[in-house]
């Protein structure tokens, strides 16, 4: 009886480290890739652009703490423990193709471009693929796909939706 009780725990033990190394792994690997959740660039306005805030209500004036700034500052980010760094602001210009499959978000520089975000919508799945001089995101939900293609090889980025 000793004896069995002995191998189930050793047995317990080696499947919970294997489990534990193997998951471990993984996640190492998919860390930082299309698997992440995206990250929101802030959304800079320029002063010919950006309109002035609604004055408070009363109710909410009172409840107001003093450190808080009554008027919004595009350049001022606010960060939480538990929010992901801010992300660095945009080189170019950032622009968003929205598809039947999900929305995926480029910032077109002069030479380049990056992916901001891809997200699919319900129903539909995502794979990104990244080189030196093309980016491509397709969304998928069955045997529907749609892509939405950057390229820069040979000028500027230039972004189609097929």
């Amino acid at each position: 009886m000793r004896r069995g009780l002995v191998h189930v725990l050793a047995w317990m033990l080696a499947t919970g480290a294997a489990t534990t190394l193997s998951w471990w792994g993984v996640h190492s690997v998919l860390t930082g890739t299309a698997y992440d959740p995206p990250r929101a660039l802030p959304i800079m306005a320029s002063d010919t652009q950006r309109s002035r805030p609604p004055e408070p209500s009363p109710s909410r004036a009172a409840h107001r703490t003093p450190s808080v700034s009554s008027t919004p500052t595009p350049s001022r980010t606010v960060a939480t423990a538990s929010a992901p760094a801010p992300s660095p602001p945009p080189s170019g210009e950032v622009r968003s193709y929205d598809t039947d499959g999900g929305r995926a978000v480029f910032d077109l520089g002069r030479a380049d471009a990056t992916l901001v975000s891809a997200t699919p919508r319900t129903g539909w799945s995502m794979q990104v693929w990244k080189t030196e001089s093309w980016i491509r995101v397709e969304f998928a939900s069955g045997a529907n796909r749609l892509t939405v293609f950057c390229t820069w090889h040979d000028g500027p980025p230039h972004v189609e939706v097929y």
